[in-house]
């Protein structure tokens, strides 16, 4: 128990290196080294495992007397093991990851290891365990990735996931999750656009409609970037921004300037809100993605029927297909799933890593775009005629995926791994 405690604690400081190699591997698309730094952490966490399996059979061979009590002494050490277990499940997921952090949970588990290894080992020595242990905690925490040139402004470990604000030398800010890989908010001084994929829903549906829509709900609106630009540039439409995570909206009022005049938000998951709320939208936009991966459970055909039931009519369901360059299998399986539930669905491939996938049972069409373009807001308009230029029918042959069979993890891993052996040759 005691060799299982320094293994465990060592895992926060020895894994940093290697998940700091994959992140740059994933970068440059280096397949070997992606690869080889994840078994290698991988092999990390299974050691103090490993370990630690060998503790209980041991056990049972040490209180064991007599045969006839080795049923009542295995299940009693089992039933311990079992209820071990699922304190550390809610302990660690409910109180010391939102509380003190990935780092320190880890320490705070060795921590106790290492008194219970005290118990047994009942040598002066052996305090010598929790003793470096706690020393260990008082050790400060650091970013999952190196900022680079870029100033870390905010970070913290909340109930969801890692996150971090950076700020580049122009005072542009960005909302980083997890890794640091991805960027899922921005902020630019003094403009409302951002030059990505967050500005086309400010377009898009006016591809089915010649006003403003009336009302958008955002599904996964992290720091708010696209409510922040819809109550400027479209500030009559009223905005239902839903996130899951509630300190990604405060720091998105706080860093990223998230206000608008008919601004709601809410600290909610996607569906469960969507399936609560008695309000009617003329525009869903998903951006529910934390990277690389897309919640199963909004890219199903009950999903999609359950949006089009809060569809006012008209209206239009746009999904933000994040996918690995030159990879259009994610994109085809949603393309197909929202063509199981609506009449139209067209692409706007706004970047090799983004495309937006825009469904409704009115005709979606280029031309409504471009003429909707000149009553737009000037800033608007260039985006407009681009995006009617991209505009074109939905990919085709993708798989329909149901609450029952929807391997979204699956199909994203391959994408990668596929791009990633692509890369590398």
């Amino acid at each position: 128990m005691l060799v299982a405690a320094a293994l465990m604690a060592a895992v926060p400081f020895v894994a940093g290196p290697f998940l700091r190699v994959s992140v740059d591997a994933l970068d440059s698309v280096e397949a070997g080294a992606f690869v080889g730094s994840l078994l290698a952490v991988l092999v990390l966490i299974a050691a103090p495992v490993l370990v630690l399996g060998c503790v209980a059979p041991y056990a049972v061979r040490l209180s064991v007397v007599a045969v006839d009590e080795a049923g009542r002494i295995a299940g009693r050490l089992y039933a311990i093991s079992t209820m071990g277990s699922l304190a550390g499940v809610f302990l660690s997921a409910l109180v010391l990851i939102p509380l003190t952090g990935t780092r320190r949970t880890f320490l705070a588990f060795a921590l106790a290891l290492a008194l219970v290894a005290m118990l047994g080992l009942r040598r002066r020595a052996a305090a010598l365990g929790p003793v470096l242990v706690g020393a260990l905690m008082a050790l400060p925490g650091g970013t999952v990735k190196e900022a680079g040139a870029s100033a870390v402004v905010w970070e913290r470990e909340t109930e969801y996931q890692y996150a971090r604000v950076v700020q580049l030398p122009g005072g542009e800010r960005r909302l980083e999750l997890n890794e640091g890989q991805a960027v899922h908010s921005i902020y630019r001084p003094q403009t409302y656009l951002t030059g990505n994929y967050w500005d086309e829903p400010l377009v898009l549906p006016f591809a089915a409609r010649a006003v403003a829509p009336r009302s958008i709900a955002v599904l996964g609106s992290a720091a708010g970037t696209v409510a922040r630009a819809y109550g400027h540039f479209l500030p009559s439409t009223t905005i239902d921004a839903v996130e899951i995570d509630p300190r990604l909206t405060e720091v998105g009022r706080r860093l990223f300037d998230l206000h608008a005049p008919r601004l709601r938000t809410h600290a909610a998951d996607a569906r469960p809100w969507l399936r609560a709320t008695d309000r009617r939208f003329d525009v869903i936009y998903v951006d529910a993605y934390r990277q690389p991966y897309i919640p199963f459970y909004l890219a199903t055909r009950e999903f999609f029927a359950l949006a089009r039931d809060r569809l006012n009519p008209g209206g239009q369901v746009i999904v933000n297909a994040g996918h690995p360059e030159g990879s259009a299998d994610l994109e085809r399986v949603l393309s197909a799933t929202m063509r199981s539930v609506f009449g139209h669905v067209v692409r706007d491939p706004a970047q090799a890593v983004n495309t937006q996938i825009v469904a409704a049972d009115v005709p979606l069409r280029a031309a409504s775009l471009r003429a909707a373009a000149p009553g737009l807001a000037p800033a608007l308009r260039p985006l407009a005629r681009a995006a009617a230029r991209r505009l074109q029918p939905a990919l085709t042959g993708g798989r329909v995926y149901t609450d029952d069979v929807a391997p979204v993890e699956w199909l994203i891993d391959a994408s990668i791994v596929q791009v990633a052996a692509d890369g590398s040759r």
